[in-house]
């Protein structure tokens, strides 16, 4: 392993270039992502002059061992180290508290190192779900194998017998059933642990890797895509194996070898941050739900039928039903309005909602540097009067501490709700 590692931390919506800036990438390391970016079609940022410019899209990028980090902010505070620090915090807490890092077994407080980026701890659960594994056993499964072995069992496959065995009659070619750890399953967590110990620069993690090479039964090796994953099927004895899997999954369908020089490689692991402030704020209302209310995500309507073809939907990001009827509908924004007024096109989407769920309230959902609550009543187009419509705009201010934040959003949002 080469342990010089460069850390370049940027922003969400900031840009990099090899050509200017404080922190800068090499030309090499450019092509490789503009490669990436055209093999991929990835979304993660847009290639600009002499760079990347980067979108709502957080996470890592490691391109060979310079790790270029991505964070999100809300706020219009200046680029500081602890501005850092704190949005790294934010994010790692927030990825935690949603259904995408739920770990039964082992626990998160199992974790040995405090990690220092999203790259960290996802390599490290990795690890935690494996050693795990491997302490409680691993499992077995029944498979075909056809071979030139010295004992009669299966089916004698005759013209392969033949062929092989003519001088060697001791042995015979046979068609039979196994019993062993050798399936795939175990291929793809090999994979994985084989993969890490090439790209990982934690020396903490490195040792650990090691030691999983020698423990873990050597496997062959597989080609991986989407449909592998897909395929796969968990039962009750494979249920402890998800957990990895999925992480697995992450980290190989997002590695992107360099074939040319082998020193350039990419890996990502990016998370879209409207999709993960939507899921935080889910996971928050129906954690602390003390009024009987029932929350539930993206529930679909149709609402258009063309002639021919499908019909379309409309899809809030959340719904809040009381007493079995619906009751407020919340769609989430991951930006800071900064005083603005919501977009438009948002507030345009919010009476749609209003009209065709029958909600008695609508919201739009943002975090902010501190809180806040405001309402706009919608207007009748023709006489401009005020309708018993209304949207509210509420801000969530940002907290540093992920289960006292998620208490003040429930408050703030049942002081909202105003149930009777």
């Amino acid at each position: 392993m080469n342990n010089s590692k460069k850390h370049i931390v940027v922003f969400e919506h900031e840009s990099i270039r090899f050509d200017k800036g404080t922190e800068r990438i090499s030309e090499e390391q450019f092509n490789a992502l503009g490669k990436y970016y055209g093999e991929n079609g990835v979304p993660y940022f847009d290639l600009c002059y002499n760079g990347v410019r980067f979108n709502e899209h957080v996470g890592v990028i490691q391109i060979g061992n310079t790790l270029i980090e991505v964070l999100p902010k809300a706020d219009k505070k200046l680029h500081t180290s602890e501005q850092e620090k704190k949005w790294r915090n934010i994010l790692i807490d927030m990825l935690r508290s949603v259904d995408g890092f739920e770990i039964k077994a082992p626990s998160q407080s199992d974790l040995k190192i405090k990690p220092n980026t999203i790259l960290d701890l996802y390599f490290e659960m990795f690890i935690k779900e494996v050693e795990y594994l491997l302490h409680s056993g691993l499992i077995k499964k029944y498979r075909k194998k056809e071979g030139n072995i010295s004992a009669l069992k299966g089916t004698l496959q005759f013209a392969q017998h033949l062929q092989k065995n003519l001088t060697h009659q001791e042995r015979f070619y046979v068609d039979f059933t196994t019993y062993d750890t050798e399936h795939k399953l175990h291929f793809i967590l090999y994979k994985t642990i084989r993969l890490l110990k090439q790209i990982n620069t934690s020396a903490v993690l490195q040792s650990r890797l090691g030691a999983l090479l020698l423990i873990f039964p050597e496997m062959p090796d597989i080609k991986v895509s989407s449909s592998t994953f897909d395929r796969l099927e968990f039962n009750r004895k494979t249920q402890s194996y998800k957990k990895g899997i999925e992480i697995a999954r992450l980290i190989l369908l997002h590695y992107h070898p360099d074939v040319s020089k082998g020193r350039n490689y990419v890996l990502a692991l990016m998370f879209d941050m409207n999709n993960l402030w939507e899921q935080f704020i889910y996971v928050t209302l129906r954690k602390n739900n003390k009024s009987g209310i029932s929350v539930t995500a993206q529930t679909s309507k149709y609402f258009w039928k063309p002639e021919k073809g499908y019909r379309s939907k409309i899809r809030p990001d959340i719904l809040v039903k009381k007493d079995n009827k619906n009751f407020a509908v919340l769609d989430t924004k991951w930006k800071n309005l900064n005083g603005s007024n919501p977009s438009p096109d948002d507030l345009r989407q919010m009476y749609v909602y209003h009209e065709y769920y029958g909600a008695k309230r609508v919201a739009l959902i943002y975090p902010g540097a501190d809180s806040s609550k405001t309402s706009g009543t919608y207007l009748d187009p023709f006489s401009s009067e005020e309708l018993d419509k209304e949207c509210s705009i509420i801000n969530f201010s940002i907290e540093d501490n992920i289960k006292q934040w998620q208490v003040k959003i429930s408050k703030q949002f049942e002081d909202w709700l105003k149930l009777p």
